[in-house]
């Protein structure tokens, strides 16, 4: 089995321009720079050294878009199998659980490489305005009740008719805990914070981020994106924003059998003890009160966000009197889909 003349056009037009030359970015793919979005300096009461990682700049408002061009990349490593061997019949569905910043992302992806359509499994409380996006950018949708209990991929592939397809949920087979945000993370990390305060729903980036900066200690020769000084990461606190709230305003950040957080205790004292990362590092649940301060202070700014895209900034509120107020701290704002 060969390659199409419409899958030829396909594959000639997902351009990678490099896997990590700083100078030949790949990301975005319209127009690939790097650094792909900005940091800047924002006003936040009682600290004097706050700087705000603005991923509400991508293309759909948030950080999946680089999870989205990483599935696009995907799908031209089928087309090149498909080519040379007899492994592939035809290009396989996606399958994911969304709440619509991710599904939103990569249908638009998907949709503009004229890639196969990305099938979604819904909560069926999903807010209709993002159930309508979604719908119209041509995924596939289907409903459950995301609440009763936690799915296997086997079981998401089910529910959305996609036995011989691919679930990105988990996707271990995509490695998902270095690949989807890498560049992402050496972007945050080229700032040399002190404090890293990152918003963790299923703690891809969180962990994404400490992946990368543990790499970049071991190493005797340094990725070329790497510009930090690892004095300094080696002691920087990244401080994961999460909540437990059932009725919280920052539900992409909530779920009760939120299916595949790789992070647990013993994973993070490891790194800490092993000098990967800052004694304060770890994993906090969020109050209602600091979120919507959080959301204040940002309005006043003209940053696009939403309360589970600012949830580090609330974390920070949170914890106000055990943070140095002059320490360089850096917020991760993985944005606002647009709709």
């Amino acid at each position: 089995m060969t390659v199409t003349t419409e899958e030829e056009t396909i594959l000639n037009s997902i351009v990678v321009q490099s896997e990590n030359d700083p100078l030949n970015p790949e990301f975005p793919p319209e127009n690939p720079k790097f650094p792909a979005t900005p940091t800047y300096k924002i006003q936040v009461p009682g600290f004097s050294n706050v700087w705000v990682k603005d991923e509400s700049k991508n293309t759909t408002g948030t950080h999946k878009d680089r999870m989205a061009w990483e599935i696009v990349v995907t799908y031209r490593n089928f087309l090149l199998e498909k080519k040379k061997s007899k492994t592939i019949k035809k290009l396989p569905h996606m399958s994911i659980i969304s709440s619509g910043s991710a599904a939103i992302a990569i249908q638009t992806v998907l949709q503009r490489y004229k890639l196969p359509k990305l099938k979604v499994l819904v909560d069926k409380g999903i807010d209709v305005t993002i159930l309508k996006k979604i719908k119209e950018l041509g995924c596939e949708v289907y409903k459950a009740d995301l609440q009763k209990k936690a799915l296997l991929s086997k079981d998401i592939l089910r529910i959305t008719k996609n036995e011989q397809g691919f679930d990105i949920t988990s996707a271990e087979a995509l490695d998902p805990a270095t690949r989807y945000y890498d560049w992402l993370s050496y972007e945050i990390l080229n700032e040399n914070p002190d404090y890293c305060f990152i918003p963790f729903g299923t703690g891809n980036l969180y962990e994404n981020i400490l992946n990368v900066n543990k790499k970049e200690i071991y190493a005797q020769t340094h990725d070329p994106r790497f510009k930090g000084d690892i004095e300094i990461l080696r002691d920087c606190n990244f401080m994961g924003a999460t909540t437990n709230n059932p009725k919280t305003k920052a539900v992409k950040l909530y779920s009760s059998h939120l299916p595949f957080v790789h992070y647990d205790e013993q994973w993070i004292r490891l790194y800490k003890e092993a000098g990967f990362c800052g004694p304060e590092s770890n994993v906090f649940t969020v109050q209602e009160e600091y979120i919507e301060q959080a959301l204040e202070i940002v309005k006043k700014q003209n940053i696009t966000t939403e309360a589970s895209g600012i949830a580090g900034l609330a974390l920070l509120l949170q914890m106000q009197k055990k943070i140095p107020k002059d320490k360089k701290i850096l917020i991760i704002n993985t944005g606002k889909t647009k709709l």
